[in-house]
């Protein structure tokens, strides 16, 4: 019986794939892909397997696939992703700032490099239950008050944990926005990781069975947060 139901659970969310398409700022929803970078695969909302990709820095072809558009956001502030439809396995999300470097702005730069600092982590709840965000329709995170002003590439993370069991089966939704980042501080953002390289496909947190046994502790891939 037990069997049965992991094999239930895992057949019926094969195709329940999702994207990140729109920031929400100060209580506003800007268009699809305005500033967030459109991925190839967008309209089949699909994952990225394979970490040691260069789609795992901002979804499949996305890296160089610059929005029209730069949104300008506080420091200090709260910096929201939409979700289309919404969140639908259990795991882990994470955001992270790319400080885009002289001479070039955050609607020409393509991340490269160890530039990539997190701001924000919350592991998955209630596992055997399969929570961990389920159905929500947006995730969010505070730009650090410390954060000095600038353009940014804003990321975005939700890993999805339900068929992480085998090598390269753990799914990472993930998109990245071009911000420019207004009344900032002198703060020294760190550690510094690039995508790909932040993460290894036998991360414990990344390769995991979550069904059976369900895991009592949970290990959130990549760098430590900086809260400035």
């Amino acid at each position: 019986m037990q069997l049965f139901t992991i094999l239930l659970a895992s057949a019926s969310v094969v195709h329940a794939h999702y994207n990140f398409n729109a920031l929400i700022y100060a209580g506003s929803t800007q268009a699809t892909w305005q500033q967030v970078r459109k991925r190839s695969d967008s309209d089949s909302h699909g994952p990225i397997l394979d970490v040691s990709l260069l789609d795992i820095r901002c979804g499949k072809d996305a890296s160089t696939a610059f929005a029209p558009g730069i949104l300008t956001v506080a420091a200090g502030d709260s910096l929201g992703f939409a979700v289309d439809p919404d969140i639908q396995h259990p795991g882990p999300a994470m955001g992270y700032l790319a400080k885009v470097p002289a001479g070039k702005t955050a609607a020409n730069w393509d991340g490269a490099g160890a530039v990539w600092f997190k701001v924000w982590e919350q592991g998955p709840t209630a596992l055997n239950s399969n929570g961990g965000r389920i159905g929500l329709k947006a995730l969010n995170f505070t730009i650090p008050k410390a954060t000095p002003s600038g353009d940014y590439i804003a990321r975005i993370e939700h890993i999805g944990l339900h068929a992480a069991s085998q090598k390269n089966g753990a799914q990472f939704y993930l998109s990245c926005s071009q911000v420019t980042v207004t009344g900032g501080g002198s703060g020294t953002p760190s550690p510094l990781v690039s995508f790909p390289g932040a993460y290894s496909a036998t991360d414990p947190g990344i390769l995991i069975q979550i069904y059976y046994p369900v895991p009592t502790t949970y290990t959130i891939p990549g760098p430590k947060v900086w809260t400035g």
